[in-house]
C-alpha cells in the first residue's frame, strides 16, 4: 500500500496502535537498494507493521548539492520495499511536508557541527527535522537506520533521548558490495574508473582497524596512513578523515580511555561525494 497523504498515514498508524500492533519505520530518500532491504527485513523482525518512508528531503541538501539530480523511482522503491517486507510505503510530496511559511526546525547542537555537519552546514538540521516529522506521522515503536550514515545515527539517537521520543533505535551494519564498497544510491553517479577506485575507502578503513587491533593508539598515525592510501590508490579528493569518540564525535589524539571509536571519511570522486565508516570497540589493556 502506498500512502501519499499525511493525515491518512497518521490515521492508519493510530489504527495499528489501537489494534495493539507494533510499528517499525525505515526512513529513506528512496532509490532503494540491498542496503535498504536489509533495514526493512530487520524492521520486519521487530514489528507487525513496517512503514518505509520515501522522501528526498530538500532541507538536508545545501546550495549546489545534488537535490535536483538525486535519483528517484517510486515504482522501483515500492517493489523493493514490498519484497523486503514493508506493508506501507509512505511517500509524501515536498509541498505536503513543508507547507508555505514552514519555519519550525529541530537543531541538535555540538555533534552536528563536525564531520558531515562541518562539510555540509545545515544538513543535520534538515535531517533531525524530517526524522522528527516522520516519527510524528508514522507513530513508530521502533526506527531502523543503517550504520553507513554513522553521524546521522548518533544525531537521531541524541534527538530521541533529548526530546523523549518513545522510539527504539535499531542500527543495522553497513551492507557492502563484494569488493567492500558501501552500498549507496550515489554510487550510480560513479564512472567505471571511479567505481573501481572507490574501493580504497573500505581498504583504508580496514587497514586502520588492523592497526588499532595491533596496538596503534595515535590518531594522527592512523589518519596519515588512511590519507596516504587513498591518495596513492585513487584520484579521490579527501574531504575529511576522522578518528573520533563514537558518542561525542570529539576528534581524538590518542585512543586510550575511549572504548568505542568511530573511524570515518568523506572523499569526492569527480562530482560524487562518498562517505564510509567503521565502528571499533577497543579493549583496554591492563598492562
Amino acid at each position: 500500500m502506498v500512502i501519499r497523504d499525511i493525515r491518512e498515514m497518521q490515521d492508519n498508524a493510530a489504527d495499528f496502535r489501537a489494534a495493539g500492533k507494533r510499528i517499525a519505520v525505515v526512513p529513506t530518500m528512496g532509490y532503494l537498494h540491498e542496503g535498504h532491504s536489509a533495514l526493512i527485513r530487520e524492521a520486519k523482525n521487530r514489528a507487525d507493521v513496517v512503514i518505509t518512508t520515501v522522501f528526498v528531503n530538500p532541507t538536508q541538501f545545501g546550495p549546489g548539492e545534488d537535490f535536483e539530480r538525486y535519483p528517484r523511482d517510486l515504482d522501483h522503491d515500492v517493489r523493493i520495499a514490498k519484497n523486503a517486507g514493508a506493508g506501507i510505503v509512505f511517500a509524501p510530496s515536498t509541498d505536503a511536508m513543508y507547507e508555505p511559511h514552514f519555519s519550525s526546525f529541530v537543531l541538535v547542537e555540538k555533534i552536528t557541527s563536525v564531520l558531515e555537519g562541518k562539510s555540509r552546514p545545515g544538513h543535520f538540521r534538515g535531517v533531525a527535522t524530517v526524522v522528527a516529522k516522520l516519527f510524528h506521522i508514522t507513530q513508530p515503536h521502533v526506527a531502523v537506520f543503517g550504520q553507513k550514515d554513522a553521524q546521522q545515527v548518533i544525531v537521531v539517537r541524541r534527538m530521541i533521548r533529548d526530546l523523549n521520543f518513545a522510539v527504539d533505535l535499531v542500527v543495522v551494519p553497513t551492507v557492502r558490495e563484494k569488493d567492500g564498497l558501501a552500498l549507496s544510491s550515489r554510487n550510480t553517479y560513479l564512472s567505471p574508473q571511479q567505481r573501481q577506485e572507490a574501493v580504497v575507502l573500505y581498504t583504508a578503513l580496514s587497514e586502520a582497524q588492523k592497526s588499532i587491533a595491533s596496538g596503534t593508539v595515535s590518531s594522527m598515525e592512523l589518519v596519515e596512513e588512511m590519507k596516504g592510501m587513498i591518495t596513492l590508490h585513487s584520484s579521490g579528493v579527501i574531504d575529511y578523515v576522522s578518528v573520533a569518540d563514537a558518542e561525542t564525535l570529539e576528534e581524538l589524539t590518542a585512543l586510550n580511555g575511549h572504548p568505542e571509536i568511530l573511524v570515518s571519511l568523506a572523499v569526492r570522486f569527480g562530482q560524487t561525494r562518498l562517505i564510509d565508516n567503521i565502528l571499533i570497540e577497543r579493549k583496554e589493556s591492563n598492562h
